[in-house]
Order: C-alpha cells, then sequence, then structure tokens
C-alpha cells in the first residue's frame, strides 16, 4: 500500500502532466476517493505547491504559478527524452554550458534503472561530425539574450541595441524568434520607417533599458520566408550575383528557396544572387546548380573558382595517365 508521501508525489505528477483535472479523474487515477484527493491537495497547499480549485459542474484542480519551482515529477519516457535533448542542445554553441549542468543535474538524480538506459542509449549511438554544411565555425548565442528577446516580445516591448560590426544603433519592434542556418535571428518592424527585417542576434548588443512598449502591427504573411528572403539578399558573409545559362523557371526548379533570389532576363537566360558563409560554401552550392553560369561579384569568388578549376584539370589528367 502506498504512502501518503508516494501519493502526494503521484498527484503533483498528475497536475503537472495537463493542464486541469476533475476530482473524479484524479480519484480514479490514483485509486481513492474524492474525499482523499481533497485532502491531499490541502495537504499539497500546506507545502506551499499553488493548487488552484474551481467549483461547480466544471470544477477541477489545475496546478498555479507560485513562488518557487516544484519537484519536476517524470515519467521513464519523459525523462529519456529530455536527457538525450539536453545532450544534443550542448552541442549547440553558446547552450554547452548550461545544457551540460541541467543533464549533469538531471543524471544525478535519475533512478539506476534509467540512468543504465541512458547510459546504454550512449554507447549504442555516435553522432555525426557537427557543422559539416559549413568551414566557417557557428556563433555562439548567448541564452540570455534569446530569453530577453523572447520576453519583450511576448510584452510587445521594443528592443534597442547596438548591430553588427559597425555597432549600429538600432531600435525595433520584435515579433518572431527564427532559428535558421545554425543561425538565430529576430523578425523586427523598424517604427521610424515602417520596414521588416530580421536581425543576426549573435550580432546584436541589447542597450538597457529596452525600448517603448508597442502596439502590434499587422505582420507580413511568413515571418520565416522574410528571414530566407531576407538573408539571401543580405545577410551572408559572402554574397554572389551569377549570370545563369538558363530561364528562371529552370533554375527555380533545381534550387531550394533558401539558396538565393532568381530575376529573369530578356535574353532568356536569369541571375542568380546567392551567398554562404564563406567562398568555398558558395562555390559547392553553385556546382550542385548543374548549369553554365557567369560570376559578376565578387572578383574573389572569381579567383576562387579559377583555383578549383585547376584543381580539378590536373585531378582528371592524374587519373587519366
Amino acid at each position: 500500500m502506498r504512502t501518503t508521501s508516494e501519493r502526494l508525489l503521484e498527484l503533483l505528477g498528475l497536475l503537472q502532466s495537463r493542464v486541469a483535472w476533475t476530482a473524479p479523474e484524479l480519484a480514479a487515477r490514483l485509486h481513492v476517493t474524492e474525499r482523499t484527493v481533497r485532502n491531499d491537495v490541502t495537504r499539497l497547499r500546506e507545502l506551499g505547491y499553488p493548487v488552484d480549485g474551481v467549483r461547480g459542474r466544471s470544477g477541477h484542480y489545475r496546478l498555479g504559478a507560485g513562488a518557487k519551482l516544484p519537484p519536476l515529477l517524470l515519467d521513464d519516457e519523459e525523462a529519456v527524452a529530455v536527457a538525450v535533448g539536453l545532450r544534443t542542445v550542448t552541442g549547440v554553441a553558446g547552450f554547452e554550458e548550461s545544457g551540460g549542468r541541467a543533464l549533469t543535474k538531471l543524471e544525478h538524480v535519475l533512478p539506476d534503472r534509467l540512468r543504465r538506459r541512458i547510459a546504454a542509449l550512449r554507447d549504442a549511438t555516435e553522432a555525426g561530425p557537427a557543422n559539416t554544411d559549413s568551414n566557417v565555425e557557428d556563433p555562439a548565442v548567448d541564452a540570455s539574450v534569446l530569453a530577453e528577446i523572447a520576453d519583450a516580445i511576448r510584452d510587445h516591448r521594443g528592443l534597442r541595441a547596438f548591430y553588427g560590426a559597425e555597432q549600429d544603433r538600432i531600435e525595433i519592434e520584435p515579433y518572431r524568434l527564427v532559428a535558421w542556418q545554425r543561425r538565430w535571428f529576430v523578425v523586427g518592424r523598424s517604427p521610424g520607417t515602417d520596414s521588416w527585417a530580421p536581425y543576426r542576434v549573435d550580432w546584436l548588443t541589447l542597450r538597457m533599458p529596452g525600448g517603448r512598449s508597442f502596439r502590434p502591427s499587422p505582420q507580413p504573411d511568413d515571418l520565416t520566408e522574410l528571414v530566407v528572403r531576407e538573408v539571401a539578399r543580405t545577410g551572408w558573409s559572402v554574397h554572389a550575383r551569377l549570370v545563369v545559362d538558363a530561364p528562371a523557371e529552370e533554375v527555380l526548379a533545381r534550387i531550394n528557396p533558401a539558396v538565393g533570389v532568381v530575376e529573369s532576363r530578356p535574353d532568356g537566360r536569369c541571375v542568380l544572387v546567392t551567398g554562404g558563409d564563406s567562398l568555398e560554401i558558395v562555390a559547392v552550392w553553385i556546382g550542385m546548380l548543374g548549369l553554365d553560369f557567369t560570376v559578376e561579384s565578387p572578383a574573389a569568388l572569381v579567383g576562387h573558382l579559377r583555383v578549383l578549376a585547376r584543381r580539378y584539370a590536373d585531378a582528371v589528367v592524374g587519373s587519366a595517365s
């Protein structure tokens, strides 16, 4: 037979698992009477846990917001999922230390059977090399900055910041955080120009206090698409402009929209505006296009492609002999 303490922990776990429970539902799950449920709710309140109760035909209990964090009760599958997720986030730039601390705390309190299961999962699996899609190191993002931006979005509060290498002063109304291509962007509206743009979070230095509160404006249809489009146009470290010997429709059919912007030309060809974190990455993307092209800019890309052309030509000659 379970002790009262065990039953209270189980009740607390049920209250954490979903928003609201009726007394009959809790009694059925705990295999006790509704009177015992009421008494156990009273005990939880005496221990400092804010259990709210609503009377009437639609009456229910729910765990409210309190002054302290209650013990987080997870079932076996949830605990394993959280541990695996924390191992993943420790590989994200900016979250290594905080993710590692949280994982250590979780593993310290896990029962032996779950600790052994997670260890078995860790020992039986491997992760591929990180950052295989770029030869440029991922930028670190301060988790506290992300949290501050998320608070501002929630509270409709403007952001004041220094931005970019030139540390330009900006003030924006933030609307959405978007994670894309190993980068974090905040999509915001400039109240001075009524223009929308994405801003790289790792290029932001927030100024305190923040900006003024604002009334939300109608948003563009797809803020994620806005990020993809604007980053392809202005947000890469290397920007390239190519004339492709094919109509725009053919190029659009071959590329992911995230790769760049395609503009038609009267002569049946098109212009592809693309970019990447380095000349090497841009060269790879262009090569995967599978079409003839001419580089208009930058000059550094022309030089890099000449080096690649000689290298590949030498490789072909060497294999033929």
